[in-house]
């Protein structure tokens, strides 16, 4: 019975001083993640708190002057799916990381091409793209840094960072009106070569074989010098439709094309496919 005893109690023992004890962190992390115009935005930080602290001034927690992390932790990241403009500037589609340096009228605000997420190791690096954001009166006190993206438009956002009552916006411009105009004109010009030929070659595959021929048959009259994988793929749906000599005759154009491309795989398909065929 005693040996009962001390096994159970060394099995608490061992848990208590195994067991780990968990509490909230003190700056949590936060991911935001949206799109601006056509563009996907990801952004990861960490989120300190005021707990009465004075935050941005000359001898304060964010010193005026000094680059700061802009959050807490580890480096704060920004993904862009696409290149923006931010604050007029140019910032390639990747990774960033984002320093500032923080004055009593404006912000400097530093992209870093991100490399990992200790900060203090881009201090000295050059940055990818600086901007300048003018500093603003929150329009309600924020306890805990926040990044946010707000007042969207058709194309554009503003990359939105305040702490106790300072805020500063910086702009995001994307291409969304330029993607869709040229979406637009294309749609609007109708099916591309490559189009008609895709359906057609998945309709013969599935052998809806006269819609397929009246779509690769757009494809080459609509391609200025049709590819010879285009009049073979017509030729192949001839021959589906019990068009042998057409087919032969298509045939013979594609394998004359691939000789002259140098490639002899579709010259000797064809070349079996007109000695199938030519009966």
């Amino acid at each position: 019975m005693r040996v009962h005893i001390l096994t159970l109690c060394l099995a608490f023992l061992t848990a208590g001083l195994t067991a780990q004890i968990q509490s909230p962190p003190p700056s949590p992390t936060s991911k935001v993640e949206t799109s601006v115009g056509l563009t996907d935005v990801t952004i990861e930080y960490s989120r300190p708190g005021k707990k009465g602290r004075e935050l941005f001034d000359e001898d304060g927690l964010v010193p005026y002057g000094e680059i700061w992390r802009t959050g807490a932790n580890q480096a704060t990241k920004i993904i862009f799916g696409d290149a923006v403009m931010v604050a007029g500037k140019e910032v390639p589609a990747g990774a960033y990381a984002i320093l500032s340096r923080p004055t009593e009228d404006e912000w400097e605000v530093m992209f870093f091409d991100y490399a990992g997420g200790q900060w203090t190791a881009y201090v000295e690096r050059e940055p990818a793209v600086t901007v300048t954001a003018e500093v603003q009166e929150a329009e309600d006190e924020a306890e805990t840094f926040t990044i946010d993206i707000a007042n969207y438009s058709l194309d554009g956002a503003e990359l939105i960072m305040k702490w106790g009552e300072t805020m500063v916006a910086l702009p995001i411009q994307s291409n969304a009106k330029e993607s869709v105009m040229a979406t637009i004109d294309r749609v609007m010009a109708g099916p591309s070569t490559n189009d008609y030929f895709q359906a057609a070659t998945f309709l013969n595959e599935i052998g809806e074989n006269e819609k397929a021929l009246e779509y690769v048959q757009k494809a080459t009259t609509q391609a200025e010098n049709p590819a010879y994988w285009m009049l073979r793929r017509e030729a192949l749906i001839l021959h589906d439709l019990g068009r042998d000599e057409e087919a032969v005759e298509t045939a013979r154009k594609s394998m004359e094309l691939a000789q002259e491309a140098g490639n002899m795989d579709y010259v000797r398909m064809n070349e079996a496919s007109i000695e199938e065929w030519d009966m």
